[in-house]
C-alpha cells in the first residue's frame, strides 16, 4: 500500500511541475518578441497569435504523453513489486532485471520531456 501512494504522490509531482514550466516559456518568448512598449503590426500580432497556439497544443500534447508515460511507469512498478515478492533472496528472474531496465528507460524518458526536450 504505502508502495501505491508513493507512485500516486510521484505522479501527481510529474503532473503538476509541468505547466508552471510552460507558463514561463509563454512570458520569455513573449517579452523576447516585442519591445516594451512598441505595439506588433496585425501582421505580426497574428503570427504571435499562431505562435501561441501552436505553442499551446505543442504543450497539451506533451502533457498527455508525460501522463501516459507516468500510468505506464505506475504499472511497470506495481509488476516489478509484484515480481520481487514472488522471489526469495536466492532467485532473481532475467524478467525481473529487465522489468527494471524498462522502468529505468522510460523515467529518464519522462525526465526529458518535464525539462522540455522531446
Amino acid at each position: 500500500m504505502r508502495f501505491q501512494s508513493l507512485s500516486w504522490v510521484f505522479l501527481w509531482f510529474l503532473l503538476a511541475a509541468a505547466p508552471a514550466s510552460l507558463s514561463q516559456n509563454d512570458r520569455l518568448q513573449s517579452s523576447q518578441t516585442l519591445r516594451i512598449g512598441q505595439k506588433p503590426s496585425p501582421e505580426e500580432e497574428q503570427r504571435l497569435r499562431m505562435e501561441r497556439e501552436m505553442a499551446k497544443k505543442a504543450n497539451q500534447a506533451r502533457q498527455a504523453d508525460l501522463k501516459r508515460d507516468t500510468e505506464k511507469l505506475v504499472t511497470l512498478a506495481t509488476e516489478l513489486k509484484e515480481y520481487l515478492d514472488e522471489t526469495n533472496e536466492s532467485t532473481l528472474s532475467v524478467d525481473v532485471i529487465k522489468k527494471a531496465e524498462e522502468i529505468e528507460k522510460l523515467a529518464r524518458s519522462v525526465k526529458d520531456k518535464m525539462k522540455g526536450s522531446n
